[in-house]
């Protein structure tokens, strides 16, 4: 049996007794960064054999995992923080458990992507994930332009819909100024360090974001609605 495992996003209490008994009950953990897990790990004293499967490494990796599934070991898939697979490396290997027949069962779990969502403010009725923006500009502006309607009553009104991504520091400056471009000076929320000490929920013009922020540091959830 291969187990999803949902492990915390900041806060390491916010780890759910079965995933601890999963993680505590398995022959091995499947993770991004070794670095990472351990600290989740440590914290709550579980010690298992750490395999890792990254975005390097799991199109040749994949078939090996699968065969020690098959020869009976139970294993954990788990990400950083949050819910594998979302945009995180996992679905190569679920995709061949499935084809393979081999049981794969999910333990629901934290999320950042939701977990922005509901401190938004924004409507949550409808609402899209889009992962991490296109890096190429001309990409970016392209793939932010064809939600410009989507949910809209007609092709010209704004969409219905609430957009959620993940920004990197680096790129961060550069996916608003796109968001800018293709929509306007409309309001955007970003979210910062959820669940820890410094959390950060905080909605503001697209203008008012490109004069404030200076250097920004640790991963983003960005939220905007068109309308």
């Amino acid at each position: 049996m291969l187990y999803i495992v949902a492990t915390p996003i900041g806060n390491l209490k916010d780890i759910t007794l079965r995933a601890l008994e999963t993680l505590e009950s398995v022959d091995g953990i499947i993770c991004e960064d070794t670095r990472r897990t351990s600290l989740l790990l440590n914290h709550y004293n579980i010690h298992k054999p750490l395999i890792i499967l990254n975005d390097y490494n799991e199109a040749r990796s994949v078939q090996t995992i699968v065969d020690r599934l098959k020869n009976g070991q139970n294993l954990a898939l788990v990400s950083d923080a949050g819910t594998p697979l979302i945009s995180d490396p996992g679905y190569k290997l679920i995709r061949e458990c499935l084809q393979q027949e081999v049981k794969v069962d999910s333990l629901p779990g934290p999320s950042s992507a939701i977990t922005a969502l509901t401190l938004s403010g924004l409507p949550p009725d409808k609402f899209m994930f889009l992962g991490y923006p296109p890096e190429k500009p001309g990409h970016r502006k392209k793939f932010l332009s064809q939600f410009i309607h989507l949910g809209g009553e007609s092709d010209r009104t704004p969409g219905e819909m609430t957009y959620i991504m993940f920004a990197a520091p680096h790129k961060l400056i550069r996916i608003i100024e796109s968001i800018k471009e293709v929509f306007g000076n409309i309001n955007i929320t970003l979210a910062h360090e959820l669940t820890k000490i410094h959390q950060s929920v905080e909605t503001k013009p697209v203008s008012s974001w490109l004069e404030t922020l200076k250097n920004p540091k640790g991963e983003y959830i960005l939220l905007f609605h068109p309308s």
